[in-house]
């Protein structure tokens, strides 16, 4: 059985959840104290490992409604399961009134048992109580007319026995009812017929038999709907809930663990709970190892401890194949200590569970406990329910931990998160909003909709991942801001198209936000073993930042690029940056076009001595007291180039970026003859 659906009420702070669909992996993102744990905790009641219990009113049921509204009857689950073609084959043959039934439903009330497992679009019985009337109302006149032609006895017992089918099979109208009245009723009936010797005519004698086996029929679908919901209620999967992380010591005093159990064991706690789990896992006696400690038996012990070390690390390697951890027990006195080492890590020692970080402690918490809820085996009847998974891990490891859930466990898996890292952005059907409203309360979207501290996680993920679609790929060309990426593409694409030299196909360019981000960026790239070329500005800041790239080790000195190397003479090329490229007239009319209603008329003089054009106008706009942003030409040039390109492609300007792009290329081409190498 596949959950698709589950709808919590009269629960905390739900009183309605609204239908919350359900697919292999399910995100409820929402805010905190949004209720999203009270969802996880109100579903895993439905079946968690250690069986259903009575619910409390008291702490359970919503606070600001009266507990007078809370009684045994009170609904706090409602499922919806889809079953296989083999699951419906074998519910139709045991229940055949169910035949093409696909989906199930299963709840929970207050009270623990029984669940109330239903069957979506179940046949009706074909019963009608009018149709039943008329059968009776054409045999009656008959069975009367027969009744006289007997003696006065005999008469008297046929008439009674007709009048008492008439009423036994028009008394109720519930059809099981029905059925236990009407079946006893038919069969005195037949007897009394025998006993007067009456025969009743064909058709009369037909309507009596169709009666005889419709109420039988209905008295076999009672059995039959039981047992199938026996069958359902049997298959339902256990919910394992996994929250922070459970509390999990890593030096243990079995003696005290021993004796707090002894004296009352739903006194224990939540350590000593998941001390129980482990050693389950471990195939470990608590009481055992104490005997042999008071025994002095330490060969014994070592030897069992060293099994255990053995099961729980293959245990864990099984589960998560992407991380060798490896487990040793190791018993001191009346305590033992649990050792956790690393081989992957960069230094491969063993660390006491207590001393490790939160989020290996998640990790192993969570395997420890979905190993022991599911009594070990493949799970496949387990449904996951992780509340805030990774919270504690770096933001990379809790991407790498959302591939594992999705990739790596054949289980239904519902998690609840507000970190974008965990957001399915590839998946986006898989994410349920969890709202909250003081009228209301706790509520689900199956369609990302709330407030914006709920969509957060939601907006930040797609930010991010639409950021590393847009301007990061394996072969990266950065630039230092958003007009060179603008300039640089669009001119690229010009040149293509008129089979002239351009950019490689298959490099992105990607701008770092400013110079004095360049550094940060390649940095980044680099350290994902990405290709990367950095084209500059030619002047002291951006000679600077070459420099640091360098000496840093971030990259190789023949990867950086100079504007300048797009000139004819590059050798006595000044300070310049990518609008030097373009022909001086060409950007001079861009400049008096997209600041035409500053200007109004008023002449700018530019500073011929000033090397960089960008310089020149910044200079001349503060002397007539205006702000120049170069963005404004830029963003004029790309309408140009797409519209009337020959405006902007003078011979001068289509040579420079021939030139440069050139460059970049022959480097590009070096870079990918390289051996990959963790140093560009």
């Amino acid at each position: 059985m596949q959950l698709r659906s589950f709808q919590i009420t009269n629960y905390r702070s739900i009183n309605d959840s609204g239908e919350i669909k359900i697919g292999k992996i399910t995100s409820l993102v929402g805010r905190n104290e949004s209720g999203k744990s009270n969802l996880l905790l109100a579903l895993q009641t439905l079946n968690p490992p250690g069986g259903r219990q009575a619910l409390s009113p008291i702490k359970n049921f919503p606070r600001h409604r009266r507990l007078a509204e809370c009684t045994d009857d009170t609904p706090v689950v409602t499922t919806v399961w889809e079953l296989d073609k083999r699951e419906q084959e074998e519910l139709a043959a045991m229940f055949p009134r169910a035949g093409g039934v696909s989906h199930v439903t299963i709840g929970r009330h207050y009270k623990a048992k029984p669940l109330c497992v239903g069957f979506v679009d179940l046949k009706p019985i074909q019963f009608s109580i009018d149709d039943v009337q008329a059968r009776i109302r054409k045999v009656r006149p008959v069975v009367e007319a027969a009744a006289e032609t007997l003696e006065a006895e005999p008469q008297a017992q046929t008439k009674t026995a007709i009048e008492e089918l008439a009423a036994a099979v028009t008394a109720a109208l519930e059809v099981t009812k029905w059925a236990s009245g009407a079946a006893p009723a038919l069969a005195n009936f037949r007897k009394t017929l025998a006993a007067t010797t009456i025969n009743l005519p064909d058709r009369e004698d037909g309507l009596i038999a169709e009666l005889e086996e419709l109420a039988a029929q209905i008295g076999k679908d009672g059995p039959a709907w039981q047992a199938a919901r026996d069958w359902v209620a049997e298959r339902l999967p256990i919910f394992v809930y996994l929250d922070d992380y459970p509390e999990l010591t890593g030096h243990q005093d079995i003696a005290e663990y021993i004796g707090r159990k002894s004296a009352n064991p739903s006194k224990l706690t939540d350590a000593d709970r998941n001390f129980e789990k482990m050693c389950k896992v471990a195939d470990l006696s608590p009481e055992q190892l104490h005997k042999l400690n008071a025994d002095n038996d330490h060969e014994t012990r070592n030897q069992l401890t060293n099994r255990s070390s053995a099961i729980v690390t293959s245990e864990i390697r099984r589960l998560w194949k992407d991380r060798l951890l490896k487990v040793r027990f190791s018993p001191d006195g009346n305590h033992i200590d649990t050792f956790i080492s690393d081989p992957n890590s960069v230094y491969d020692v063993e660390v006491n569970l207590n001393e490790r970080s939160r989020g290996l402690k998640w990790f192993f918490s969570f395997y420890i406990t979905f190993s022991a809820d599911t009594k070990g085996g493949s799970a496949e009847k387990a449904i996951l329910l992780l509340d805030e998974p990774g919270l504690f891990l770096h933001a990379l490891s809790q991407g790498d931990l959302l591939r594992h859930l999705s990739s790596d466990f054949s289980n239904q898996i519902i998690y609840t998160t507000h970190s974008p890292f965990m957001v399915p952005t590839k998946n986006l059907d898989a994410i349920r909003t969890v709202n909250i409203d003081q009228d209301s309360g706790t509520t689900v979207s199956n369609n990302p909709t709330g407030d914006s501290r709920t969509l957060f996680p939601i907006q930040a993920a797609l930010g991010f991942t639409i950021s590393q679609s847009l301007f990061v790929g394996h072969n990266n060309l950065i630039v230092e801001g958003v007009t060179d990426f603008w300039i640089l593409t669009c001119i690229s694409d010009y040149l293509i198209d008129l089979k002239k030299p351009g950019l490689p196909p298959e490099m992105t360019v990607t701008p770092a936000g400013g110079a004095p981000k360049v550094s940060y960026m390649v940095a980044l790239l680099s350290s994902e073993n990405l290709r990367v070329l950095v084209l500059l500005d030619n002047e002291k800041n951006a000679r600077s930042t070459k420099a640091e790239l360098v000496k840093e080790k971030l990259i190789r000195e023949d990867n950086v690029v100079f504007v300048t190397e797009g000139f004819p003479d590059t050798a006595n090329a000044s300070e310049a940056d990518i609008e030097d490229l373009l022909d001086p007239a060409v950007y001079e009319a861009l400049v008096q076009e997209s600041y035409k209603k500053e200007l109004a008329g008023r002449s700018i003089a530019p500073n011929a001595s000033i090397p960089r054009i960008v310089k020149r106008y910044e200079e001349a706009f503060e002397d007539l007291g205006l702000e120049f942003h170069k963005t404004r030409p830029a963003r004029l040039l790309l309408s140009k180039m797409a519209g009337k390109p020959q405006t902007i492609m003078t011979p001068t300007t289509l040579e420079n970026f021939v030139r440069l792009f050139e460059r970049i290329s022959q480097l590009h081409a070096k870079d990918v003859a390289r051996a990959a190498e963790p140093f560009r």
